[in-house]
């Protein structure tokens, strides 16, 4: 079967994805009404393409931080790549080390930050943080990635407390036995088992044990992190104008505009809908990036035009790494036959040539693909040239 967008590597993974596994990654808070809507509010938007500009050169080269990126999508952090495919977040990092673009590397990993580092080293990576209420957990995990050459640090700020995700709840999620948080290997000792929680020793929540997360996480903990670090921060989690305002007063160098893909606050607006007023709030002083919704090349280029620098993509990584074919031929677009069986965790099928890294390559080459032709229709011939003129504001 041809993989000709996203939404194809979407219904595979679908289709061969454990249903526990599949509901995790698909998983919306309460009704799934935000998570829904991410989508839907991209199909709002309008454009109005401008004609005759000779586009016969279209550079989708863009950077993020003063660093050169191939075109302006990134990897956003999720987590438990092993449960897609067996070697994990090792295979996401080599596949955007080839395209030349942005990882923000989970905390909740499968692979530890290390084996990250060792399988891509001269990839391009942010390192993505929770707060626990022992401080002493997030500062050492903050040495590390500084250490190991991570370039920024993504702060997740809308999870004081985990959103209700009813699937989740239903299946009883748990990480199979093979797999672990790799970062928190000796950290969580709960009756000897690391970074796991014994049956009788109380409830686990994705990997570690319940109630770690800070609660109490305040803009005065900005100020905590900065004097742990000399990385850039970036706050992932911001909807709000008044928000973005103290991110900018309380130093930071860059917000992603996200409602954590649906899975907090059932009811948060979409964030391709919140972009514009956190734009026109931070005027240029620190750079905006968005995750949420982005699907197609058309997105992408909806976001750049109400002002975000750079988006980023979870789920659609996710389908990449679950996307298995015994047979590949010089044609990478070419039909290839499906694996039919799941391997994750286990040993690579025999004959399977195209996989887990190979999948999250061509879901960001279609991307790329389609964004250079979207700016080309619109066009634009770089980046520079996209901007809200492109947006048909009376249709929104």
């Amino acid at each position: 079967m041809a993989m000709v967008c996203l939404t194809d590597f979407e219904e595979y993974a679908k289709e061969h994805l454990s249903k526990a596994t599949w509901d995790y990654y698909a998983a919306g808070a309460d009704e799934c009404c935000t998570r829904d809507d991410n989508l839907l509010a991209f199909k709002r938007i309008r454009l109005r393409p401008r004609i005759l500009r000779d586009v016969s050169v279209c550079d989708t080269r863009t950077t993020v931080q003063g660093t050169e990126i191939s075109f302006p999508v990134g990897i956003a952090p999720t987590a438990f790549h092993c449960l897609a495919w067996h070697e994990g977040e090792v295979a996401t990092a080599r596949a955007t080390e080839a395209v030349n673009t942005c990882y923000i590397t989970s905390t909740y990993s499968t692979c530890s930050v290390e084996e990250i580092v060792a399988a891509a080293p001269g990839g391009y990576r942010w390192f993505q943080l929770y707060v626990y209420r022992n401080r002493k957990v997030s500062e050492q995990i903050v040495h590390r990635v500084e250490a190991l050459g991570y370039q920024a640090l993504v702060l997740t700020v809308d999870v004081p407390y985990t959103g209700k995700r009813r699937n989740d709840i239903r299946n009883q999620f748990k990480l199979p036995p093979h797999l672990r948080v790799k970062n928190f290997d000796g950290v969580f000792e709960v009756a000897g088992r690391p970074s796991r929680v014994a049956e009788n020793a109380g409830p686990e929540e994705y990997g570690v044990p319940a109630n770690t997360l800070d609660p109490s996480i305040s803009w005065k903990d900005i100020y905590w992190l900065q004097s742990l670090t000399r990385l850039p921060i970036i706050i992932k989690g911001i909807l709000t104008k008044e928000d973005a305002e103290l991110a900018v007063e309380h130093g930071v160098q860059g917000i992603i505009v996200s409602n954590h893909g649906g899975r907090q606050l059932d009811g948060d607006p979409a964030t391709i809908d919140a972009l514009s007023e956190i734009v026109d709030t931070v005027q240029g002083r620190i750079e905006v990036y968005l995750d949420g919704g982005i699907r197609t090349g058309s997105d992408v280029l909806k976001a750049l035009a109400l002002g975000a620098k750079c988006v980023f993509i979870g789920r659609p990584a996710v389908w990449g790494l679950a996307y298995k074919v015994r047979h590949v031929s010089h044609n990478p677009r070419s039909t290839a036959q499906p694996l039919l069986t799941l391997l994750s965790g286990h040993r690579r099928p025999a004959g399977c040539k195209h996989h887990g890294e190979e999948g999250v390559r061509e879901v960001l080459q279609i991307l790329n693909d389609e964004f250079r032709l979207c700016m080309a229709l619109a066009g634009c011939r770089n980046v520079s040239e996209i901007n809200r003129n492109l947006i048909q504001f009376s249709k929104l």
